[in-house]
């Protein structure tokens, strides 16, 4: 990995470098998504401000990584922790970045890291909250089949009938786990996550992913587990940032022959 990590450095061009740097912008942006959509707060447009004292952040306490290092990870204006979240989510946006370079390449990069960032924003979203918003479901959904389009057209009918029988699917898991067990399992934000899975990856990359999926949450329940975490029958884990890494391991592998 690290023989991979510096050929990749050594060949990296103007767009490349141009992606690495733009990276922890974009987890920034993200991180303000991730906080203020749920909450039905503005997001473009309305200033950033300290949580602790409601100081106005200027651009100097806004350049990601540097300024939260520069500031030990405190406010400039009251001294409070800023916490970790922001900078965590532009590593993580960074780290999106450097695994599309490592396995893409500059070319197909970009469209990786833009799949990539839109399934961190809602894994993220989904871990905080519980919710899946449609505002950024239903439009990753439209965008897969864009791609398809602009990329594959002769796949799109493909694609189109992998959204609708991945929202039915899961839609269905949902109704026999209410049904059965008398509460929800699955929430209609998952299936709008399900079905935009299939418009980017189509029907032979539905059981893969459901799989990986399940399989990545048994095996954080099992590390949770091991961890000291008491396990019990009601408890549950939102299932939304595990479907996101499973769509994007199969973006980058292809589905398997099931």
């Amino acid at each position: 990995m690290l023989a991979q990590l510096a050929e990749c450095a050594a060949s990296l061009g103007v767009a490349g470098w141009s992606l690495l740097l733009l990276a922890p912008f974009v987890g920034s942006f993200l991180g303000v998504v991730i906080r203020r959509l749920p909450e039905g707060r503005p997001v473009a447009w309305a200033r950033s401000d300290c949580e602790s004292c409601g100081a106005r952040l200027t651009a100097r306490d806004l350049v990601p990584l540097i300024s939260w290092l520069m500031t030990r990870g405190r406010c400039r204006h009251c001294g409070d922790a800023l916490g970790w979240f922001y900078p965590g989510v532009e590593l993580a946006a960074l780290a999106v970045a450097v695994v599309a370079l490592v396995a893409d390449g500059q070319e197909q990069a970009w469209l990786d890291c833009l799949l990539g960032w839109w399934l961190l924003t809602l894994g993220w979203i989904d871990l905080r909250t519980w919710l899946l918003p449609d505002l950024l479901t239903l439009p990753l959904l439209v965008l897969g089949l864009v791609v398809c389009i602009a990329f594959d057209p002769e796949d799109l009918a493909d694609r189109a009938a992998a959204a609708a029988i991945g929202y039915l699917v899961l839609r269905a898991v949902a109704w026999a786990y209410q049904r059965y067990r008398g509460r929800e399992g699955l929430g209609q934000g998952d299936a709008k996550l399900f079905a935009a899975a299939g418009a980017w990856l189509g029907l032979a990359a539905l059981p893969q992913v459901i799989l990986l999926a399940a399989a990545a949450a048994l095996a954080a329940a099992a590390a949770l587990g091991l961890a000291g975490t008491r396990l019990r029958a009601r408890m549950a884990l939102p299932f939304g940032p595990f479907l996101g890494l499973a769509t994007w391991l199969t973006w980058f592998f292809g589905p398997l022959v099931f």
